[in-house]
């Protein structure tokens, strides 16, 4: 009867989301920025809430909490309070040059703005490359995430493939249908969803146990070190060195990147990236607390396994449980939907239609669209089912890898918005260099076993170079190489930097 309950919880949820896109499908047309963008319409509440749905993820659901009941609760300084704030700086900075540029121009892809400003189709490829390349790994990520998550919810009734399998045909059917305004609204749907059931799964465990104050003098009396700031695992280096790396990621991921561009005025980007920093402790604080106090409370977390579906099946009903980890699997759908019709933009602007079919038709553009969206996630889930076995480690790793690759980007996209010096061999030259040595590190790091060191299950600590990890150590060779081969190399007579002269409020 209990697996009934979860199951039906679990399905009238997903249903509910594919509705949703159902409905979305008759809002929607067949051009491409209507298909990608929702026509540039988003009002500020669904474009803070798609942003803010489109990065909870596995990572956030399952690794975050993993880590805080492994090494302590200062993960909330990681990616709470500092990745909160270093975003929302980079969503001004980044996100409203190039919500000017793209109002102005029409871009749909940070590919296709490029391009254009550098006259240069390979620099289009090439970051349209970069982007699907780290796009598989975290894919992949979230369908882990979501069939350790039915593996947990259900105690091993139904295995891992199902769950993963389950989320990948939902995100197909309702991606393919309704494009960007359907993900935007069951994003939304999503965001409210998750930030409900965690606060009443806090305030749950919280009466169950004696009060928050119970909760932590268990936590601390178990784990003496949970009640001091820093030290351990969570040096200075290590803190600001992944807040860094993660808040750089998430400005170059597609899918984030592309709501740059999807605001309906310049009050509505603003209001957003005001609020977001409140939005992401409301999330980061009750999930990272919830990891950090079942560290006192005796809970067996099974290896490979999640924290939160275990502590919950100890102190409230099956049914409450299911309804958290719907939360978590619609974070995991809502990170993967937008990844998917991003990633199939990144393919068909940047790649499919300037080097292999510069005459498509917007019909054809949105036929390729779609059977990308689907090849795109079969593949992923096949990567998912093949490495089932790396746990909870595998999705902070495999998560921490693919914000570096992002964040290698950011740097010279900055120099490409605010200085007119930059050129087109810089910007190849930035992006080539950095890609290949984080490239370099991460193959040869794997295969010596020496990628971190790692404390029940989760990956802690990179290599580093004179204490700082080896991935801002690139973000900075990003920098340099663009900046020093931008200013010893003329620029080609098809850029065009007044492309990106427009004015700021």
């Amino acid at each position: 009867m209990t697996l009934a309950v979860q199951l039906g919880v679990l399905g009238l949820y997903l249903v509910a989301s594919l509705a949703i896109g159902l409905i979305a499908y008759r809002a929607t047309d067949s051009a491409a920025e209507d298909y990608y963008l929702a026509g540039r319409t988003l009002g500020t509440g669904v474009l803070l809430f798609t942003t803010f749905a489109t990065l909870l993820s596995a990572f956030t659901f399952f690794g975050g909490p993993n880590v805080a009941f492994s090494i302590g609760p200062e993960w909330l300084l990681v990616m709470g309070l500092m990745d909160g704030i270093l975003f929302a700086v980079l969503w001004y900075v980044v996100g409203y040059k190039q919500w000017l540029v793209g109002k102005k121009h029409g871009y749909v892809t940070m590919g296709e703005m490029l391009g254009d400003r550098f006259g240069s189709s390979r620099l289009r490829g090439l970051v349209a490359g970069v982007g699907l390349l780290w796009l598989f790994p975290y894919v992949m990520l979230q369908q882990q995430g979501a069939g350790q998550a039915v593996v947990g919810l259900t105690d091993g009734a139904i295995p891992y493939w199902a769950g993963a399998a389950l989320i990948t045909v939902f995100m197909i059917l309702y991606v393919t249908l309704a494009g960007l305004r359907g993900v935007a609204w069951t994003d939304t749907l999503q965001g409210v969803f998750m930030l409900g059931v965690l606060w009443v799964a806090v305030a749950w465990l919280a009466t169950s146990v004696g009060g928050i104050g119970a909760l932590t003098d268990q936590m601390v009396s178990t784990n003496p070190e949970f009640g001091a700031l820093g030290g351990g695992a969570y040096s200075v280096q290590y803190i600001l060195g992944t807040a860094i790396t993660i808040a750089f990621g998430v400005a170059a991921f597609p899918q984030v990147n592309q709501r740059f561009f999807m605001a309906k005025r310049v009050e509505t980007l603003k209001r957003s990236f005001a609020l977001w920093p409140v939005l992401v402790v409301l999330l980061f604080v009750p999930a990272f607390l919830l990891g950090a106090w079942a560290s006192g409370l005796g809970v067996a977390v099974p290896e490979g396994g999640n924290v939160i579906p275990a502590v919950l099946n100890e102190y409230t009903p099956a049914w409450f449980t299911a309804l958290v980890v719907a939360g978590a699997m619609a974070a995991m759908m809502s990170s993967s939907d937008s990844m998917l019709l991003s990633g199939s933009s990144y393919f068909t602007r940047d790649i499919y239609r300037p080097l292999l079919a510069p005459d498509a038709s917007e019909e054809r553009e949105g036929r390729i669209a779609r059977i990308g969206v689907a090849v795109f996630a079969t593949a992923t889930l096949v990567g998912a089912l093949l490495t089932q076995g790396g746990g909870l480690g595998a999705i902070v790793a495999l998560g921490d890898t693919a914000f570096g690759g992002y964040a290698q980007l950011t740097l010279p996209l900055l120099c490409a918005l605010y200085w007119g010096g930059t050129t087109r061999t810089g910007m190849l030259a930035g992006i080539v260099v950095s890609q290949a040595v984080y490239l370099a590190h991460v193959g040869v790091l794997s295969v010596l076993g020496m990628e971190g060191v790692t404390v029940a299950g989760v990956t802690l600590l990179k290599a580093s170079y004179l204490t700082w990890e080896y991935a801002l150590w690139c973000m900075l060779l990003s920098l340099v190489v663009t900046v020093g081969v931008s200013l010893v190399t003329p620029p080609a007579g098809s850029e065009n930097p007044a492309k990106f002269g427009v004015g700021a409020d």
